[in-house]
């Protein structure tokens, strides 16, 4: 058995040189860094104590850095992941509660359950039921709600968490007389540091300078006294291993959010650990791998007290661009976070929600995906459609809803497109041997009057057999009366199920009872071993079967010049006789 394959820390640290530390280290502490502040962050969203943001920022990146096959994705809380949590949580618990708690943690071990055992069955490819559209429309509307949500701290006023960005709005409009304007000064001072120190250099943790700045001005100008909220006590130390509760009725109520989560979680992971691959040539990153490793992050983790985790965008990027070489970097900051929890939170007393509601704004604004949306509006406004409705039903009526709705449509919208695929009739490019569809070379193309050619570019199957067949009779009929031969062009066919055979046999029966013959060209291998066994190449007899279009075309032209010659044989055999 190849350990190496399921465990890829034997693989790259028995390798590990020494000019890979100073990269790991500098990536290690800025990241640790980083997580600080976003760990804190991220729990707020997800409705949970800070101290759980922490928990959660260090137990999985180390367990991932041991099973991973990415050497510098960054694991951890991640913003919309938390909101998630929330939404899902709270229709069982009330936020803040000791029930709430516990059902996060344990949504964290459903969630890596269901992960490892899609990783050990290699079903990974089932993220691709979320398209593109969906996961854009869902992770904008995601970004609004979040930042939405961060109203009530930005503003130093009440505002109840919700998961309806009109609702949100509302609330926030009623408020508008009781705005603290010291809260509101620093959130926004707090944004544009944010931003600035971002645009200027990614060597620098935007989020620890204004933590800190934050900090140091609540501490030494007592701004708590003129109703700037703070953060308040965090516990301090390690987490202690607890076993998840698992209850029957908790568990089927989860599973919907867990489900959702395994899925979502996974394409942010794999989405980033992908693009950051593109630039090393030393690893390759498993799909089915990264399952396992970030489930089994979130299983273990769940044992000390952490919440769903995946890999992170920002992280990532910064793990990247500070140098990491190897998953040893998320291991260092793993250690700074677990030195954080052992020695500094009392530290984060005084750290305004302010600042935090900044951090968290900048990081989800991120999230707006205003690009696709031009994109599918010059090529592909159904994939758009579906966008909006995603957007739309998850910012209005909820999370799950939006995300469901938008899966029925992107599998209604395959459904379609695999009942009406693409079916062209060929002609042939002047002086060539090429054949190109006759509507996109209107009048440049050579077409017989005696012979159709198409081609079908899918799969042959029950739900386009009646498609293809209908397509077929109708470029049969305005061909007309001086067809006699149907080439079809099986290069774009990879398969043919029991419909598409059955739907053969009566076209060639009807077409032969025509007068119409029928060649096949292009034949795969695995397309024609069915057609052999089904007995349908027999049917049209195996001297109508090519390797390509040109040569049935030129066998049917020589039969029809043997013919053309037998028959004027005959009659001039005849006109001699009489």
């Amino acid at each position: 058995m190849n350990f190496k394959k399921y465990i890829p820390i034997l693989d790259w640290l028995p390798n590990y040189k020494k000019a890979w530390f100073k990269g790991d280290l500098e990536a290690g502490l800025t990241v640790g860094i980083m997580l600080i502040p976003q760990g804190i962050a991220y729990a707020m969203i997800a409705g949970l104590p800070p101290i759980y943001g922490l928990y959660t920022a260090m137990i999985p990146q180390i367990v991932y850095a041991i099973f991973g096959t990415s050497r510098q994705l960054a694991v951890g809380p991640v913003a919309m992941d938390s909101l998630i949590v929330a939404s899902g949580v709270a229709a069982l618990a009330q936020i803040g509660t000791e029930n709430f708690i516990e059902f996060a943690i344990l949504l964290a071990f459903m969630m890596g359950f269901l992960q490892v055992v899609f990783g050990f069955f290699k079903l990974g490819f089932l993220v691709n039921f979320l398209s593109r559209p969906v996961i854009s429309g869902f992770t904008s509307a995601a970004a609004l709600i979040i930042g939405l949500n961060q109203l009530k701290h930005l503003l130093g006023v009440q505002i109840l968490r919700d998961n309806k960005i009109h609702t949100l709005v509302f609330d926030a409009f009623q408020q508008l007389r009781e705005i603290n304007w010291l809260t509101f000064a620093i959130g926004v001072s707090s944004i544009l540091i944010l931003v600035f120190l971002k645009r200027l250099t990614t060597k620098i943790p935007a989020a620890l300078v204004v933590v800190v700045l934050g900090i140091v001005s609540v501490r030494v100008f007592q701004l708590e006294q003129f109703g700037v909220q703070i953060l308040g006590e965090i516990p301090k130390g390690l987490p202690e291993f607890t076993i998840p509760k698992f209850e029957k009725n908790t568990l089927i109520d989860l599973f919907p959010i867990a489900l959702t989560l395994s899925f979502i979680a996974f394409l942010e992971a794999i989405s980033v650990a992908k693009a950051i691959e593109i630039r090393h040539s030393n690893y390759k990153v498993n799909p089915n791998q990264e399952l396992i490793a970030i489930g089994l992050g979130n299983i273990v983790g769940s044992f000390f007290q952490t919440y769903p985790a995946t890999g992170g965008l920002s992280r990532t990027a910064v793990n990247n661009q500070t140098g990491a070489k190897t998953p040893f970097a998320a291991i260092i900051s793993g250690l700074i976070v677990g030195i954080t929890l052992l020695f500094l939170t009392p530290v984060f007393f005084y750290l305004p929600k302010a600042v935090l509601g900044a951090i968290i704004v900048v990081a989800v604004y991120g999230l707006l995906d205003f690009s696709m949306p031009k994109e599918l509006l010059t090529y592909s406004k159904r994939e758009l459609l579906i966008l909006n409705i995603t957007l739309i039903v998850t910012a209005t009526v909820g999370i799950k809803e939006g995300i469901f709705i938008g899966i029925i449509l992107s599998l209604a919208m395959l459904i379609y497109r695999s009942t009406k695929p693409h079916f062209a009739v060929l002609g042939q490019v002047r002086s060539t041997h090429f054949y190109r569809n006759i509507n996109r070379f209107e009048g440049l193309l050579k077409i017989a009057d005696d012979i159709l050619i198409v081609r079908f570019d899918a799969q042959l199957y029950f739900a386009n057999v009646s498609f293809f067949k209908d397509k077929l009779d109708e470029f049969v009929n305005e061909k007309g009366s001086k067809l006699k031969l149907i080439i079809i062009d099986w290069e774009s066919i990879n398969s043919v199920d029991s419909s598409g055979i059955f739907m053969l046999k009566d076209v060639i029966n009807k077409y032969k009872n025509m007068g119409v013959e029928i060649a096949f060209s292009g034949m795969k291998g695995p397309v024609r071993d069915i057609l052999d066994k089904s007995k349908i190449i027999k049917k049209i007899d195996y001297s109508n079967c090519f390797m390509s279009i040109q040569e049935a075309v030129d066998a049917f032209e020589d039969r029809k010049k043997n013919k053309e010659i037998e028959v004027k044989y005959f009659d001039f055999i005849n006109q001699t006789n009489g």
